[in-house]
């Protein structure tokens, strides 16, 4: 092939062409589809020659190149189309017409007609029409919307898989309900919010059945595993009597067992400074198939014989998307000390506070150890303590929030923040904040501080030696500051952890030793942490 020139003849020759046929019907293909490439390309008025036999086995042909059209204007209707569903697609727009080079017309139209599409109408069509020379260089046209159609809506929705999934879900999780104008692109990444859900995943994309007059979506999910059991035994010195002493806990997940959507949890927890502690709570998504859900929870701490504390919750919440959620609460609590002395930091009392909270949770389904990759959670709270002879104005925040930071695919750092307040004008030992241990400040018994206030931050250097197979360092630090005693003081803990993930459940081990500000390591701070968690 020849163009009309030297320089028509390097464009031909650019295209790669196929030279060697082994038919004359094949050649004359190979002429046709050469020009088809050069329409694309802008010249819209390339003309073809008649071959020529040079010999019993080659073939001329001449191709006239002609102009090239750089650019096209094509005008639209704006009350069909909005100028900023446009902006994508270029970077010339006015109200009346927008500018698209030439050789994009087609991937361009394509993509307008995806988008229109998406927008409830899923068989329309575009096509240009009137198209004419505005120069040498631009062509003008009309594009026409062939839709002949009301936008489609959702009139029916097939869950298959898991055909028991919670419809209420459905609605007010993922916000896909009848009625709904159908968006396929919307609602595909509606039902990847699947993946935040700890009992069902999303088996494939959904699919959409069309008929004349019915639109009907079918999302497909699995239910999995999401009763969780697990515990802890730790041991480490005692700091008096340098024997050794163990603590532990039980803690029972049941998750969407009737199929609602619903949990319980129940724990049982041991502490080696003679401390129990008893929680349960149960959680009830969207009562009623309203956007509405409500939480109870119920909690007795006791410690050794000196004072019980029971703390009675109740929380009406609303999930604004599958990441964010808010509530309402009230909080009682009742405490009796159990002495018969009298004593001056351990009183009698019973509180209420109504609360206020916001929850984030952001999850990364595809890492089976480290599923949750942010976290937040901030609540507070505003009430009155009440004993026999006074009444106190009280006021109380918690913040709970960590992050993961994927460094690449087998190294990440984990941050994590926890921290309370009271704020009141006199404390009683019995109603201040207990922490300490493997789930607060690593390398002390548990729950063996107390405080009015408290700021703890969690490290961790993360490496994944297989996918189920992780190691860790621990670096954390805390203040607190205790009212009753005026102490202030700062505190440290180091140490290293593994983790394993079997068909059993996830294991871990850590070792973690701790010091104040004004102390050197002992090894009586040390502690060894062994936990299992069971899914089933």
């Amino acid at each position: 092939m020849k163009g009309a020139n030297s320089d028509e003849t390097k464009t031909v020759d650019s295209l790669n062409y196929q030279k060697r046929h082994i038919d004359f019907k094949s050649l004359t293909a190979e002429v046709n589809t050469t020009q088809q490439t050069l329409y694309k390309l802008g010249y819209i008025e390339n003309e073809a020659y008649p071959i020529k036999k040079v010999n019993d086995s080659t073939f001329s042909v001449k191709i006239a190149l002609k102009r090239k059209f750089n650019s096209i204007q094509i005008y639209y209707d704006n009350t069909t189309l909005a100028p900023s569903m446009l902006k994508s697609f270029s970077k010339r727009i006015t109200n009346d017409y927008f500018e698209i080079p030439f050789h994009q017309i087609e991937a361009i139209l394509g993509g307008i007609n995806q988008d229109i599409s998406e927008k409830g109408l899923p068989f329309s069509k575009l096509r240009l029409s009137e198209i004419e020379v505005k120069n040498n260089r631009t062509l003008h046209a009309q594009l026409v919307v062939d839709s002949n159609q009301k936008p489609r809506t959702i009139d029916d929705i097939t869950i298959r898989g898991y055909e028991k999934f919670p419809r209420s879900f459905l609605k007010h999780y993922l916000k896909i309900k009848p009625g709904q104008v159908f968006y396929l692109s919307t609602i595909k990444r509606k039902t990847e919010q699947l993946a935040n859900l700890n009992f069902a995943e999303q088996l494939k994309s959904p699919e959409v059945l069309f008929s004349k007059d019915s639109t009907i979506l079918y999302v497909y999910t699995k239910k999995t595993n999401s009763n969780a059991f697990d515990g802890f035994l730790g041991f480490g010195t005692n700091e008096d009597s340098n024997k050794l002493e163990f603590d532990g806990y039980l803690n029972l997940n049941l998750t969407n067992n009737l199929n609602f959507g619903e949990s319980f949890r129940l724990l049982y927890k041991s502490d080696e400074n003679d401390q129990k502690t008893f929680e349960s709570n149960i959680t009830m998504p969207y009562i009623f198939n309203s956007p509405i859900g409500i939480e109870l929870a119920l909690r007795i701490f006791k410690k050794d014989s000196s004072f019980t504390t029971t703390n009675q919750t109740a929380k009406i919440n609303y999930q604004i998307n599958p990441k964010h959620r808010i509530a309402l609460g009230i909080t009682s609590s009742e405490s009796s000390y159990l002495q018969s002395t009298t004593s001056l930091t351990l009183r009698d009392y019973n509180s209420n506070f109504f609360t206020i909270s916001h929850q984030y949770n952001n999850l990364q389904a595809s890492n089976l150890l480290f599923p949750v990759k942010s976290h937040f959670n901030i609540e507070i709270g505003t009430g009155k303590r009440k004993t026999e002879s006074d009444s106190e104005k009280q006021t109380l925040l918690t913040l709970n929030a960590s992050n993961i930071f994927n460094l690449n695919a087998k190294n990440s750092i984990y941050l994590r923040t926890t921290g309370s307040y009271l704020q009141s004008d006199n404390y009683f030992k019995n109603e201040l904040f207990r922490f300490g241990g493997i789930n607060s400040i690593r390398g002390f018994e548990e729950n063996s501080l107390f405080a009015s206030l408290f700021g703890i931050i969690n490290t961790e250097y993360r490496y994944q030696l297989a996918n189920t197979v992780y190691i860790h360092t621990i670096f954390d630090a805390a203040y607190f500051d205790n009212k009753i005693t005026s102490v202030q003081q700062k505190l440290f803990g180091f140490g290293f952890g593994f983790g394993l993930l079997t068909k059993a459940g996830l294991f871990k081990l850590n070792y973690a030793n701790g010091k104040n500000e004004n102390s050197n390591f002992k090894l009586s701070d040390s502690k060894v942490h062994l936990s299992l968690t069971a899914y089933f």
